[in-house]
């Protein structure tokens, strides 16, 4: 079974075929289930509907040559429902195979999130939780029912057994066991033939090189949340709308969840920077007023409030900064009077041109304050305008990582 984000923002390798060599591999190892996540649904409910069903795409065909047989497993959705009908997309359930997890805490709880409240408030027909969508670690018992997770990219599996009283049909134990997934077996020969198929026609348009990188540029957070690969696409981002026909913008803002992979020192290939980011996001030019920035600023998740410390911090492009206080109160982190553009004070009455890609634009990851941004104008996909900065700079060095303070060091 799979929790989830089976397909989609995934390498250039299955995404330049819509994923298809995803879905073949999986028919290959046994898949039974996919809980479907938010991935699933990157092309679409048409084109997902396309992977559970068999056919080629569209627009752009059975570009291996061959036809697409579909999804030999069952893709799931509860709370997936066409409006028209009041059908789910799928069927709706098996064990509680969920796209919605958690965060591993140290203080009794084992697991924190939105997952403790949607197993808390789950019927106790329910024996069994298996999550997905955080892509942490952990194996848990709330409320009285073991709650697993086993982190992303097949580096866990988690192996259940449910052992049923045949009188009453009901789990009489549930043990569940996560499995760190060695390399020290030979690779399975059906897989390594789907891989080399797809890597024979990928291979000219991944193996592009279209820069280098001066160093290892890393997603490696400050402190304060700010990254040097984050700094680099930020500035990207900046660069590629500055001109006033794209945009005029002064500030970029990009969201750390969308990166997705390093960049490793030398060479840097098509492929790599798709692995970076792969979702094809177009570019948002928008106007907002210095008010509203702080605003988004405030919108943000501290590292000081999240058990890992990871946080939730947008990455800025140069000549942007701001300090944060992890001593003040939620919604009032940021002093305004830190805020600058060019080393001069954002003054909250002057409007101001802001990048941010299609996603963050619609308010996603909770920056809500973005929709009302106004005169918006669409630009150039994120990885094109990645792909622009390495081929004008390279040697790309790693960004500074002195944008973003946190006050207290």
């Amino acid at each position: 079974m799979s929790a989830g984000d089976l397909i989609g923002a995934s390498p250039l390798l299955s995404a330049l075929f819509h994923d298809e060599p995803t879905i073949e591999a999986m028919n290959q190892l046994g898949l039974d289930v996919n809980a479907v996540g938010n991935h699933e649904f990157d092309e679409g409910a048409d084109e997902l509907l396309r992977m559970q069903n068999r056919g080629c795409h569209p627009t752009d065909k059975c570009l291996d040559g061959d036809g697409f047989a579909g999804a030999d497993f069952r893709f799931l959705a509860a709370n997936v429902v066409r409006q028209s009908t009041g059908d789910t997309l799928f069927p709706p359930s098996i064990v509680a195979l969920i796209h919605e997890g958690g965060v591993p805490v140290a203080d009794g709880q084992c697991v924190s999130g939105p997952i403790r409240d949607i197993v808390e408030r789950t019927s106790a027909e329910v024996d069994l939780f298996m999550t997905g969508h955080t892509h942490q670690i952990y194996n848990c018992v709330v409320d009285g029912r073991p709650v697993t997770s086993a982190g992303s990219f097949g580096k866990l599996v988690t192996d259940v057994t449910l052992t049923i009283d045949r009188g009453s049909g009901q789990p009489r134990r549930v043990a569940a066991d996560n499995r760190v997934v060695t390399r020290d077996v030979a690779n399975d020969p059906d897989q390594t033939a789907l891989i080399a198929r797809y890597k024979a026609i990928a291979g000219p348009i991944g193996d592009r090189v279209i820069g280098s990188a001066a160093a290892d540029i890393t997603r490696a957070p400050t402190p304060a949340g700010e990254s040097a690969l984050g700094d680099v696409i930020a500035d990207s981002q900046l660069e590629a709308t500055q001109p006033a026909a794209f945009g005029g913008a002064q500030i970029a803002f990009m969201n750390p969840g969308g990166i997705r992979a390093e960049l490793a020192a030398g060479d840097v290939t098509f492929a790599e920077a798709f692995t970076v980011q792969p979702f094809g996001n177009s570019l948002v030019t928008m106007t907002l007023t210095g008010a509203q920035i702080e605003r988004v600023l405030e919108q943000q998740v501290w590292p000081s409030d999240t058990p890992d410390g990871s946080g939730r911090i947008l990455q800025v492009s140069d000549g942007f900064g701001y300090t944060w206080d992890p001593a003040r109160p939620a919604g009032d982190r940021v002093d305004p009077a830190t805020i600058t553009l060019g080393g001069a004070p954002v003054v909250p009455a002057t409007s101001y041109r802001v990048t941010v890609n299609n996603f963050l634009a619609d308010g996603g990851d909770g920056f809500t304050v973005l929709r009302e941004g106004t005169d918006r104008l669409g630009g150039a996909i994120d990885l094109d305008a990645l792909e622009a900065y390495f081929r004008a700079h390279s040697p790309v060095a790693p960004g500074p990582r002195n944008r973003i303070l946190r006050a207290g060091g």
